[in-house]
């Protein structure tokens, strides 16, 4: 396949605008297909429901969105999100205990979805290059089983089909995605899928935060202990825009979801630690309770097809969709757009044609696909419908406590704390946590006192209206 000159990018999100921005780049013309009427600002649109609960931006995802787009961090900063330092700007209980707040290794943007999303399409629109068709969705792929040629579309409240020729479609529309269905037109059989299904639900609720909680107040986070073989319960605290909290419960399978508040505040108050509730007290409710739950790890390989149409690519979650939990989506999107913009710089379309593009995409998933996948499937009551070796072969077992042992270290000890994050982070890849220099960090780096109590620092309660339990807690080294 040359290089192509039309592109069409189906999904209007995250991962489609990215994609939509490099494609941009490189190619004469790029249209952007998108069901919902975009919003004018920062708002939440329909389509998009799963905004509505707490979303990340790691630093690594972040670098690459600065490097497509310059300026962006600070646009995000100015509009009043935080940037998070991991270990140092959060309070974290994992299931192996309390993390102290060893010096960050790496940073997360924390604000609402539609900020992030307004923030950055924004940016790559008023570049002028890319054409977005509104209130417009996808009726078939065009072409055969051999190539795709376009695409047709109709006025998403109906009207008759019309055809958008390209020489390149790319599928950003998501969990959602309806390629499976596509391909079938085309007499090709369905793509390869794993998935991960640990049942996961979330119930969230926006709170205005003290005005005393400033910018300096951290993020909080009480996670399961997956040891017990109960279903798992979560709880976050994450600072947004606005001087507001975005606070989310998440249970596993097996475990009530909190339809009401009285409900999302007996949940709270079920954590391993009440800090959450703590912080509940002292915030004002300011949105209803919203609930997902879309949170199975699902992964497609399209490469592995004997048969792969010319000029398609999946990209995003269409491709592969963690846990939210982890914060990994966005970021995986972002790498994704990045391994894009190389392939077409270095004219990889012409040397290996479509497959060779995709398979580079999904190449930079599979860190982030196989931390989630190793970690849910520790829960009890989760599914595993994979065939991935990792997780279902014999030294599965084996690879799940060593990933026990480094949390267990990381927590306690800083050097070895650095690299979990720079690997969580998707800073590092996860090889790097089987390097011999790391194997070496968890006999000999420094390992401090159990935390018995949150390490938050002095003041940090106090300034919520909050008291101290009176206890030490220590644990913080930055």
């Amino acid at each position: 396949m040359t290089t192509p000159t039309r592109a069409v990018v189906l999904g209007g999100g995250w991962a489609g605008m990215l994609t939509a921005h490099v494609l941009a780049r490189h190619l004469e013309s790029v249209t952007v297909v998108e069901r919902d009427v975009l919003p004018d600002g920062p708002d939440h649109r329909k389509g998009q429901p799963q905004a509505r609960h707490v979303h990340v931006l790691w630093s690594s995802g972040a670098g690459i969105v600065e490097d497509l787009l310059p300026g962006t961090t600070e646009r995000l900063l100015e509009a009043g999100a935080r940037r998070i330092g991991f270990q140092s700007d959060l309070v974290t209980l994992t299931a192996a205990g309390w993390q102290h707040r060893f010096p960050a290794a790496a940073y997360a943007i924390m604000c609402t979805r539609p900020l992030l999303d307004f923030t950055v399409r924004e940016a790559i629109l008023a570049g002028g290059r890319i054409r977005v068709e509104q209130g417009t969705e996808v009726v078939d792929l065009a072409g055969d089983g051999s190539r795709v040629t376009g695409v047709r579309v109709r006025d998403a409240d109906g009207g008759e089909p019309r055809l958008l020729e390209a020489d390149l479609v790319v599928d950003a529309t998501g969990r959602a995605s309806r390629l499976g269905r596509w391909l079938a037109a085309l007499g090709l059989p369905a793509v390869q899928q794993d998935v991960v299904d640990l049942g996961v639900g979330y119930a969230t609720r926006m709170f205005k935060a003290p005005e005393s909680a400033g910018d300096a107040f951290p993020a909080v986070q009480v996670a399961a202990d997956h040891t017990t073989r109960e279903p798992g319960r979560f709880g976050v605290v994450y600072p947004q825009e606005g001087g507001r909290w975005l606070i989310t419960m998440t249970c596993t399978r097996g475990a009530p979801l909190p339809t009401n508040e009285g409900d999302f505040e007996a949940f709270a108050k079920g954590l391993r630690h009440p800090i959450v509730r703590d912080l509940i007290g002292v915030a004002e409710p300011v949105s209803p309770i919203f609930q997902s739950h879309s949170g199975a790890n699902r992964r497609l390989y399209p490469e592995r097809m004997a048969k792969w149409p010319e000029g398609l690519l999946i990209i995003g979650d269409s491709l592969a969709a963690f846990n939210p939990v982890y914060g990994h989506g966005m970021s995986a999107a972002a790498r994704a757009a990045e391994a894009l913009d190389a392939e077409l710089a270095r004219d990889g379309f012409a040397e290996g044609g479509t497959r060779q593009v995709q398979r580079a995409l999904s190449e930079v998933v599979d860190d982030p696909w196989i931390m989630a996948g190793l970690k849910d499937i520790q829960f009890v009551n989760c599914r595993n419908l994979s065939t991935d070796p990792r997780l279902t072969g014999p030294d599965t077992a084996e690879m799940l406590r060593f990933a026990d042992f480094i949390s267990g270290k990381s927590i306690r000890s800083p050097k070895v704390s650095e690299v979990a994050t720079r690997v969580l982070s998707l800073n590092a890849p996860q090889k790097a946590l089987g390097e011999a220099g790391f194997l070496s960090l968890l006999r000999t780096d420094t390992t401090y006192p159990e935390l018995v109590e949150p390490p938050f620092r002095p003041g940090e309660l106090e300034m919520v209206g909050l008291k101290p339990s009176g206890v030490a807690a220590r644990g913080v080294l930055d």
